[in-house]
């Protein structure tokens, strides 16, 4: 990572817009505003949506600053809009209209803010140049009093004084997350007084750090602006438990990097199999390998990896999260045996404890946490399922299956980007083939075996009860589990042979 911060790999923009022309969707969005604000109201495009529309990206939002009463003209708006009205600050006057229908009102959602003092004040008290540009929702003509249009065209994120982390400490991530969305350079100085000032991250909310690394690994290539974080220490801050692994050494005839690097490049496998189309570069066998075979399964495999989990975050981005955390388990674990010997017994179970400790603290939902912790805790499940050289039987896929659930594909992926990660520049694409041929074989025999996923009842609970005899109770369930257990094995065909099983394992329970 280059010492100024750099987002790295990618050229900075040559030229940019001089003048405010959203897109379409924006524009007309900004005059339903315009026709909601009463005569002699200001009211300004601000911040992120003037510089995505300059940069000639899509706004996902738009941010928009107004004189006078900012809540009650917010409230009035999503009336008009047909939007949720949400107070995000009521003493400085901070509103957010979230949208019923998102196509229909052409954003996700608009925050309004009310400017304090004129629009020129405002501005300067923004974190960042980039970000302190303004334009009449009415009219064109850019507002730029701290040199942002300058430092767009440089590429460069640059802070608008001296104290804008004092006021505000996420600013410290929200500078790294921009400039890797927007593939900028951070400038020296600014670089310097956040490596200076990272452990004042932690003063921000645990939902608002959550929401910036959200973004971040949204992003198609997650690998260097996790780079950045570790350059800036950020992430030494945020998540001190993955970069514990640094210097933490491995087996060298099967992994090419310590764990925290190993970590760190499972991302970047995941960012090349998962990206929407090839990159020409060495890895990409990768990305050719991983389609060729699962070519079959793409469309649904990419709409399952696009599904949210929460609040907008993807399986995806999740999936790359579980990327980073997939060995945070493997310091606790280590430990060397006579003979040079080097293991890392039960790090799945601790990482998933570890992960779980490290979403808690950021606030990740339940379900969010579920899914990471089960894709750390199993993502040596699939080449455990047989040994070297042997098919799964079908009550080792029966048991995946049923332990993973709507896991199982992103648990494989997790295990493919493992196997890059740990052979690292000694992985061909020979060996990538085979490993992600097996992986495919697990996804055929998913779908296509029939019986293994959801074997045909036979028998059910009042049946058992009535013919045996027996209470409601658990050990009716773990009748039932055991005879789908059967099944799937192909051990029980019929009701005859499942009564019979099922008659055998209630006396060993010593049921009646």
């Amino acid at each position: 990572m280059p010492a100024n911060g750099s987002a790295g790999g990618h050229e900075p923009p040559l030229s940019i817009m001089t003048d405010f022309n959203p897109p379409e969707p924006i524009a007309n969005l900004l005059a339903r505003i315009a026709a909601v604000a009463t005569p002699g109201r200001h009211a300004y495009a601000v911040g992120g949506t003037v510089r995505d529309t300059l940069l000639g990206r899509q706004p996902h939002d738009v941010d928009i600053a107004v004189d006078g009463d900012a809540l009650a003209f917010t409230r009035e708006l999503a009336d008009a809009l047909d939007g949720h009205f949400v107070a995000l600050d009521d003493e400085n006057g901070v509103g957010r209209i979230v949208a019923r229908d998102p196509a229909a009102m052409g954003v996700s959602h608009i925050d309004v803010a009310q400017l304090q003092g004129t629009i020129e004040e405002d501005l300067r008290r923004r974190d960042f140049t980039i970000d302190a540009l303004a334009a009449p929702i009415s009219g064109r003509p850019v507002i730029d009093v701290c040199g942002g249009l300058g430092d767009l065209a440089a590429g460069v994120v640059r802070m608008n004084s001296t104290d804008v982390f004092h006021s505000d400490p996420l600013r410290l991530l929200r500078a790294a997350r921009i400039a890797s969305e927007l593939a900028f350079s951070i400038e020296p100085e600014i670089a310097a007084v956040i490596r200076a000032r990272a452990g004042d991250v932690l003063k921000a909310a645990g939902e608002r750090r959550r929401d910036e690394l959200a973004r971040i690994f949204a992003l198609p290539d997650v690998y260097p602006a996790l780079l950045l974080l570790d350059d800036l220490r950020l992430l030494d801050a945020l998540m001190p438990e993955v970069t514990f692994g640094r210097g933490v050494t491995q087996p060298d005839d099967w992994h090419a990097y310590d764990v925290f690097e190993h970590n760190l490049r499972a991302v970047q496998a995941l960012d090349v199999m998962l990206a929407d189309a090839r990159a020409d570069d060495e890895r990409a066998f990768l990305w050719d390998g991983l389609w060729d075979a699962l070519g079959w399964r793409e469309p649904e495999l990419r709409a399952y990896l696009s599904e949210e989990m929460s609040e907008g975050r993807t399986r995806a981005s999740l999936l790359k999260l579980a990327g980073l955390l997939h060995d945070v388990g493997k310091p606790q674990t280590r430990t060397l045996e006579e003979g040079g010997r080097i293991r890392f017994l039960g790090h799945g179970e601790q990482g998933a404890e570890i992960a779980r400790r490290i979403m808690r603290r950021l606030r990740f939902s339940a379900s969010e946490i579920r899914f990471v912790s089960r894709l750390v805790e199993q993502h040596l499940r699939p080449v455990q399922l047989a040994q070297i050289g042997e098919v799964p039987s079908r009550r080792a896929l029966y048991r995946f299956y049923r332990d993973l659930g709507d896991a199982m594909p992103a648990v494989l992926l997790l295990s493919l980007a493992d196997a890059a990660a740990s052979r690292g520049p000694r992985m061909t694409s020979v060996d990538w083939s085979r490993h992600v041929l097996y992986m495919s074989s697990l996804f055929v025999r998913s779908k296509e075996e029939e019986g293994i996923l959801d074997p045909p009842r036979l028998i059910d609970g009042n049946d058992i009860m009535s013919r045996l005899k027996m209470p409601a109770g658990p050990a009716i369930g773990k009748l039932l589990e055991a005879l789908r257990e059967a099944q799937a094995a192909g051990e029980v065909t019929d009701g005859d042979s499942a009564w019979a099983f099922v008659r055998e394992q209630a006396e060993t329970l010593g049921t009646p």
